[in-house]
């Protein structure tokens, strides 16, 4: 009688204990720590860039609520598909990462966009590298992005040159000696120092011109960018 239950209800018995074991729960396992080291460097180096590079430059908090949490999600996004081992899918997500960049809402000027560029970039490198770089070759890899981030920034770009495109009526001034008097009436009207300006299309049937003016943010009193 027994050798009769265990021939039913072992096959029974052994395939719930192998159900069991492949929905068992991991709590813990060393990558723990890899993640919070990882993380910990992330968040470092992403403050920096941030905080200390793109922030004094510009005072767009709302780019600084952005950067901060697409470098986090981007980073735990590639952490947790590295556990995968699954190379499609590490692919697809790389893809949809850096497919975000291309926003549906306002447009994104081109300096806010290599920032955006930079932070993801920055996160993936820290996120993946956890068993193919060591931890100098990762520091390499972040202090150069950030020491060229600077010296872009900070030493051979130090003046922030924007431009406006103004709807411009008055065509008489549009000839080239009278380039003065048209940069005049420019700063006159804009309230701006210009640096330069140039001369887009240009309809005579309505007596108007496009022109693009160009200034340095910094040197505006009424500038986001403006340094007393």
């Amino acid at each position: 009688m027994t050798q009769l239950f265990n021939f039913i209800f072992f096959p029974l018995k052994k395939s719930a204990e192998i159900i069991s074991d492949s929905m068992s729960i991991i709590w813990f396992n060393d990558d723990f720590y890899m993640l919070l080291l990882r993380f910990a460097i992330n968040l470092f180096f992403l403050t920096i860039i941030i905080r200390y590079l793109y922030y004094p430059k510009t005072k767009r908090k709302d780019y600084l609520f952005t950067y901060y949490l697409i470098g986090t999600i981007t980073f735990f996004l590639c952490f947790g598909l590295k556990k995968l081992d699954i190379d499609t899918g590490m692919g697809l997500g790389l893809f949809a990462i850096f497919g975000i960049i291309r926003y549906r809402t306002d447009a994104i000027e081109i300096k806010e966009m290599t920032y955006l560029f930079l932070i993801i970039g920055i996160s993936v490198v820290n996120a993946l590298g956890a068993n193919k770089l060591s931890m100098a070759e990762l520091a390499t890899i972040n202090f150069s992005v950030v020491i060229l981030t600077y010296i872009l920034e900070y030493v051979w770009l130090m003046k922030h040159e924007t431009r406006k495109t103004i709807n411009y009526e008055r065509i008489d001034l549009i000839t080239p000696d009278k380039y003065e008097e048209m940069k005049a009436d420019l700063e006159k009207r804009t309230g701006l120092s210009i640096n330069r300006f140039d001369i887009g299309k240009i309809d005579f049937l309505n007596d108007t011109a496009l022109i693009r003016v160009f200034y340095y943010a910094d040197e505006q009193e009424l500038s986001d960018y403006h340094v007393n």
